[in-house]
């Protein structure tokens, strides 16, 4: 099935971090075999409202079907259809009356996350919540590695700032992990960043 993007660009998946290279030579990690970092999130989430501790839910992306295939009466096969409008960040929610927002994003370079993988209305969004207050960040995990950093947004507009300057059109991993709070792979919750975030935010 195609995806198109509101202004006609055919979507393309973003890479999935379970995924590895199985040709010869090289080495497949199971350490986190059929998880993604979405994957990851939504069961974080899932334990966060359990235990009434935030309600984070990943945001819904509204799409308009234009091709429907139907190869029997009692089925429909979509074919072709499009974002109507462009994504804002990945999950929203409120924990202790603080409005949370941010985006994840996974990357296959071992020592920088490509800043192509945001977008500028983005970085309008969450410029807009931090005015009004609200918590924004970007989760990253470095794939092979299978590091996780929690990187706040007033950092990534930095370095988003230094490539509109015409700099580095990345973020070098010892920047992230300069400025960025590591987040250990666990297993209740899988990714716990309402732990960093209540330390950074003292609630």
């Amino acid at each position: 099935m195609d995806f198109h993007y509101p202004s006609g660009r055919k979507y393309v998946p973003r890479y999935r971090g379970n995924t590895e290279d199985s040709s010869p030579g090289n080495k497949i990690s199971y350490s986190n075999r059929g998880m993604t970092l979405e994957d990851d999130l939504n069961e974080t989430n899932a334990y966060y409202l359990e235990k009434g501790l935030a309600v984070i839910h990943k945001k819904p992306t509204p799409v308009q079907i234009v091709h429907v295939d139907y190869p029997k009466r009692s089925t429909a096969v979509i074919k072709e259809a499009y974002f109507r409008q462009a994504s804002t960040t990945d999950y929203n929610g409120i924990c202790n009356g603080k409005y949370i927002d941010f985006e994840a994003k996974e990357t296959k370079s071992p020592t920088s996350f490509p800043l192509k993988n945001i977008h500028d209305h983005q970085i309008d969004h969450m410029k807009q919540i931090i005015k009004h207050k609200g918590i924004a960040f970007v989760i990253i995990r470095f794939s092979q590695s299978e590091e996780i950093f929690l990187l706040e947004a007033e950092y990534l507009f930095q370095f988003w700032d230094r490539m509109k300057r015409g700099g580095r059109k990345s973020i070098t991993k010892q920047e992230i992990e300069t400025h960025g709070h590591p987040i250990e792979l666990g297993w209740a919750p899988r990714i716990d960043y309402l732990k960093i975030i209540r330390t950074l935010y003292s609630f």
